[in-house]
């Protein structure tokens, strides 16, 4: 035990985050100590792990599908730019400075010596291959004074109307996104046109075909069969892309394929029909003849009638990162819900194969966000200070990341009419996983938008949030949302217990707890297929669905 203690307040620091840590580890402990109880869904899980009907394969998700992050040698030193680490000056221009020559000659580290740095600009990642590193969050601190309103302009939502903010889930002070990309963002937002976040661009000029599917495939199929692989070859990333029907057949099997999905009303879901089509980013693992393999499993089926073909997208950023350092914004009053100016601490925007690795963020309005992200691993990261609006955020078809060893530290301040999320996912988003985390407040937010295929797991809450989502974005959950071995310390069910709500769900392994606050009504009339197991109880076994999926994977 005092092992793992050691470990949680290594990665929380501070009083509040090292005495949950502790009831954490505690319980760990004990689940230990007791003979752990052997998961009958493991068990059907191992038999066929690629299409059980209510866990998802999550096996790889993270950085180039589960791999160890690189170390990249450092090939600037941000004060030989000028950058001075007593934060008596705007270091921002400096920082980008060394980012670009950096990225220009094929990559590496760009080193932040210790001290604080202020930015009054938003720091940009735009090119492969390069991380911003710091020497230790406590020792390197990265310093805002300006939100992303004051700096690049009033962001108005497209849903909502009014004043709303698209600040309040949208944008970084540290912003990771191909620099081309980011450029046409900003001159959307300046030119009061709604910037389209997603992996094709405005109006989808980005989407071109390289290849269509001649015959279907199942979901967990790794083999496609294509008209045409001539343009494919292995290594290349390209995009799967799946059209709905008339019927809607394709956002009803992404909820399981209920009878209840033919009774619900999608027609009037303008959000979430916006989203469509699905976009999946994928590397070619191989090619032979017309046949080529992936280098994961399909998360859906691919049938006919959704005109399944390979494309391009926008070019992402790949191979980037952020390291050892903390983003510190000056400190505001938390404004009203959808009211943020964009103090916001680090964004992944159309990024692939990218990380952030022992970030904290403090007095933000948004901690780390991920937006049309793929294969992201946030490790070793930590969200605190004023409240946020979303600490974590997972939006517009973000696939198969990581989000390992987190935490979100207890508020210092609060304001009346604001809302806290905690960690989000959401808008047609899989695969992704949230593994070892210590939540001091908010919840499992799943803000509408037929998120699926999604697993939070080995987390100890504090279950104080709540969901989000407006009601044209559609339902909760889509099927196969897993909530495996979660640690509820004030006995708040909402959001965490989901087997009444969430189709074809796996509910394991979940501490005692009650309804009050939020309760949840389920989007779809009449069984939903969800599976309760080992309810009372956090000592299961395996204790972490993420880990014993990769272990099983090899």
């Amino acid at each position: 035990m005092r092992v793992e203690i050691q470990r949680r307040k290594f990665l929380m620091g501070g009083a509040s985050m090292a005495a949950l840590a502790a009831t954490h580890s505690v319980t760990g402990t004990a689940s230990a100590a007791v003979q752990a109880e052997s998961s009958d869904l493991w068990r059907e899980f191992v038999r066929d792990p690629y299409r059980h009907p209510q866990i998802p394969n999550v096996a790889y998700a993270g950085y180039r599908t589960g791999q160890r992050l690189p170390h990249l040698p450092v090939h600037a030193n941000v004060l030989a730019y000028g950058a001075k680490p007593d934060g008596s000056a705007d270091a921002a221009p400096a920082i980008n400075r060394a980012i670009e020559q950096v990225g220009k000659r094929g990559g590496g580290a760009v080193y932040l010596p210790p001290g604080t740095y202020r930015i009054d600009d938003v720091v940009r990642i735009g090119y492969d291959n390069v991380v911003l590193r710091g020497a230790g969050r406590e020792r390197t601190t990265l310093f805002a004074t300006k939100s992303l309103e004051e700096i690049i302009g009033i962001n108005r939502s497209r849903y909502g109307g009014g004043d709303n903010s698209a600040w309040s889930w949208s944008g970084g002070l540290v912003w990771v996104c191909h620099r081309d990309r980011y450029r046409d963002l900003v001159t959307a937002i300046q030119a009061r046109d709604w910037p389209l976040e997603g992996w094709t661009g405005n109006e989808g000029d980005a989407s071109k075909p390289i290849a269509q599917l001649t015959a279907p495939a199942t979901r967990g199929a790794f083999t496609l069969t294509v008209d045409d692989a001539r343009g494919l070859c292995a290594g290349r990333r390209v995009m799967l892309q799946l059209d709905d029907t008339a019927d809607y057949s394709l956002l009803r099997h992404m909820a399981g394929d209920l009878p209840g999905t033919a009774t619900y009303k999608w027609s009037d879901k303008d959000k979430l029909l916006s989203y469509r089509p699905f976009q999946w980013p994928v590397r070619i693992e191989a090619v032979r003849g017309k046949q080529i393999r992936l280098s994961q499993p399909l998360p859906l089926d691919a049938r006919p009638e959704w005109m399944p073909r390979l494309t391009t997208m926008v070019t992402p950023v790949s191979g980037s990162g952020v390291e050892d350092l903390t983003i510190q914004m000056v400190k505001t009053v938390r404004p009203r819900h959808l009211k943020d100016k964009g103090y916001n601490g680090l964004v992944f925007q159309c990024a692939w194969d990218c990380w952030a690795d022992n970030v904290s963020v403090v007095d933000s309005d948004n901690g780390f966000l991920l937006v049309s992200s793929k294969g992201v691993t946030l490790s070793r990261t930590r969200v605190s200070g004023r409240g946020q609006h979303h600490s974590y955020a997972c939006r517009e078809q973000s696939h198969d990341n990581l989000v390992e060893d987190f935490g979100i530290a207890k508020f210092t301040e609060t304001t009346a009419g604001s809302t806290h999320h905690g960690i989000n996912v959401e808008g047609l988003s899989s695969g992704n996983v949230w593994s070892r985390g210590v939540m001091e407040a908010g919840t499992f937010d799943t803000h509408r938008g037929l998120p699926f295929a999604n697993v939070r797991t080995e987390i100890t809450i504090l279950n104080d949030g709540a969901h989000g989502g407006s009601a044209d974005a559609g339902p909760l959950y889509g099927a196969r949302f897993a909530h495996w071995n979660i640690t509820v310390t004030n006995e708040r069910a909402g959001c965490v217990k989901i087997d009444d709500v969430a189709p074809c769900s796996a509910t394991v392994g979940i501490s005692a707890v009650r309804d009050f606050g939020q309760i949840d009504k389920p989007d779809f009339s009449g069984e939903l297929n969800a599976r309760l197991e080992s309810y009372g109880t956090t000592a299961i076994s395996p204790s972490n669905l993420h880990q014993a999926q990769r272990r099983l994977r090899g």
